[in-house]
């Protein structure tokens, strides 16, 4: 072949190889351009949410752009899948220590990816609000987005109620699961309704019947003539004679009433009635003289009998009783301060008991008391309450209260002590609950009362009397409500810092409604204060930190690395 022929050989080629690849790229650019608008019309069905350095992941924009290497940011679309609403990204966590997180996407130093954690897709309701982390070791130190402490333990989430919304719920109402109702050992019990009976045991003293007590003093000056009883202890009846006293004025008083006496029976037959009337009123004006210095009346009908004046006047027992003291002897001169005979009737006695404050409630005028007597072994005297003394006793902060018990046999004596056990009165159809379900933090008393299963609301309520391990309620609980008997400690530390939280709310959605009014926010003042406040600072500073600054930062990167690789086109030119 000549070198024509070769020559249009590979022509030949060169043309049938450029008609091919003009045909492929061709039927290429179709199928391209097919694809590439499927591809816009699939990604106009998803929602991008901002673009992402390629080299940078740190670095966003919230349009389209390119790095400083002229390579195009990538979209970071919305979830595809997602069923009826976005996934909230609560924080994003790292891969290799899940302690650490970050509120904005970022990588670690190993340039992996921290990991997005999500709100939980399949609440039934609504999405569980976070309110604030709490410190694991110390509850009182919060946070409002989450956090460590010097250990490097994360802070505990604390979500909202779940049904927070409805405003008939009380303050501090916990909800635990049942696991944690388990483990930490939570009992309850029934409230009940019946009647409540206490017995109070103290130790009784007996003493003397205070009115069936006398103590004997003459009325006037005089000397002991005659001494009839002399013996302490010894029993007297009523109007017994215990002595003969000899006194001057007594002498004096029988000689005016014997003249008084004469001078009417002269004056009797008198025409004159005013004389008549006077001698009688002279007459009873000396016997009354004679009654009031305690002249027994046997010694005065024999003085207007025999018109002789006695000597020696007696004096009578008035009652029958015991001699319990003789403060005077024969011969002994004695005045109105001397004291003759102390008499006691000991056929009725006292016996006086102490009692504590806080079982004064139960004790009321008119119980049984029952009392044993160690002299007496193996019998029980049965009396009553009679009186409550209106005051206590300072040093040993009891209230005293008074027995009375019949001694007719007179076995019972006074000084001796006694076992004593007051029946109390019981309390009729009292609502009862266990001692032990009561929390008393000093200001106030509440228990935690069963709403439904995991949930307990803490309940003040009103105290009564407490006897045979269960405590009255007076008002707070009702019969058949059930209520937490064990650890309500730990239910309660959980529920007051529920209500410190709810009442922080309820200041911050105040403080949040007055601004709104002031600014004219209308609806808006209807959202919930700290999540708008948190939503705020959160987006607003990331937007202005991560948006803004690392938007100016990468234009500046750009615009610096392009005027650079310009000059050096120029340079190189």
């Amino acid at each position: 072949m000549n070198k024509l022929g070769i020559f249009g050989i590979i022509l030949a080629l060169i043309l049938g190889a450029a008609s091919g690849y003009w045909y492929a790229s061709k039927q290429g650019g179709n199928e391209t351009a097919t694809m590439t608008m499927e591809s816009k019309s699939e990604t106009k069905k998803q929602k991008i949410l901002f673009y992402r350095n390629p080299m940078n992941p740190n670095i966003t924009s919230p349009a389209p752009a390119q790095d400083s290497m002229g390579m195009d940011y990538i979209p970071v679309y919305a979830e595809e899948n997602e069923p009826k609403k976005e996934q909230q990204v609560l924080f994003y966590r790292n891969p290799m220590n899940p302690n650490i997180t970050s509120p904005a996407p970022a990588q670690d130093s190993m340039g992996m990816d921290y990991i997005p954690v999500y709100a939980e897709e399949d609440e039934p309701k609504k999405e569980r609000q976070v309110l604030f982390y709490r410190n694991p070791m110390n509850p009182n130190i919060t946070s409002p987005t989450p956090a460590q402490d010097s250990m490097g333990m994360d802070y505990i989430p604390v979500y909202a109620e779940e049904d927070s919304g409805n405003d008939t719920e009380p303050e501090g109402t916990v909800n635990i699961d049942a696991v944690t109702v388990q483990n930490i050992g939570v009992r309850t019990a029934i409230a009940e309704q019946r009647n409540l009976s206490h017995d109070i045991r103290a130790v009784g003293r007996v003493d003397y019947d205070e009115e069936r007590l006398t103590r004997l003093h003459p009325k006037t000056d005089g000397w002991v003539e005659k001494l009839y009883i002399d013996k302490t202890g010894e029993f007297v009846k009523k109007d017994s004679i215990l002595l003969g006293l000899y006194s001057p004025q007594l002498v004096t008083s029988q000689q005016e009433y014997l003249l008084a006496l004469n001078n009417r029976e002269i004056l009797k037959d008198s025409t004159f009635k005013d004389i008549r009337e006077g001698a009688d009123q002279l007459i009873q004006s000396t016997r009354e003289r004679l009654e009031l210095l305690d002249v027994p009346e046997h010694q005065i009908r024999e003085l207007e009998k025999t018109r002789k004046i006695k000597k020696s006047l007696h004096i009578h027992s008035p009652f029958s009783g015991m001699v319990m003291k003789v403060g005077a002897r024969e011969g002994q001169y004695v005045t109105p301060t001397t004291e003759l005979y102390m008499l006691a009737d000991l056929s009725n006695i006292w016996v006086y008991v102490d009692i504590y404050e806080n079982e004064m409630p139960w004790v009321t005028i008119g119980d049984t008391a029952l009392m044993e007597i160690a002299a007496i072994p193996g019998e029980v005297f049965t009396g009553k309450v009679t009186y409550i003394y209106p005051y206590m006793e300072a040093k040993t902060r009891t209230n005293q209260i008074r027995l009375e018990f019949d001694n007719r046999d007179l076995r019972l004596k006074p000084e001796m002590f006694a076992n004593v056990t007051v029946k109390a009165s019981p309390q009729v159809d009292a609502v009862l609950v266990p001692s032990e379900a009561i929390v008393r933090s000093g200001i106030r008393e509440q228990v935690f009362v069963v709403r439904e299963l995991g949930k307990f609301e803490p309940r003040v309520v009103t105290l009564g009397v407490s006897a045979e391990g269960m405590t009255q309620i007076l008002s707070g609980v009702k019969p058949g409500e059930e209520v937490v008997t064990s650890s309500q400690f730990l239910i309660d530390s959980e529920s007051k810092l529920r209500e410190a939280t709810a009442k922080m709310l309820k200041a911050l959605e105040t403080d949040s409604k007055n601004k709104a009014k002031e600014s004219g926010a209308g609806a808006n003042s209807e959202a919930t204060p700290d999540h708008e406040a948190m939503q705020e600072m959160d987006h607003s500073s990331m937007q202005e930190m991560d948006h803004s600054a690392m938007q100016e930062m990468d234009h500046n990167t750009m615009q610096g690395h392009e005027s650079g690789q310009n000059d050096e086109t120029n340079h190189n030119h």
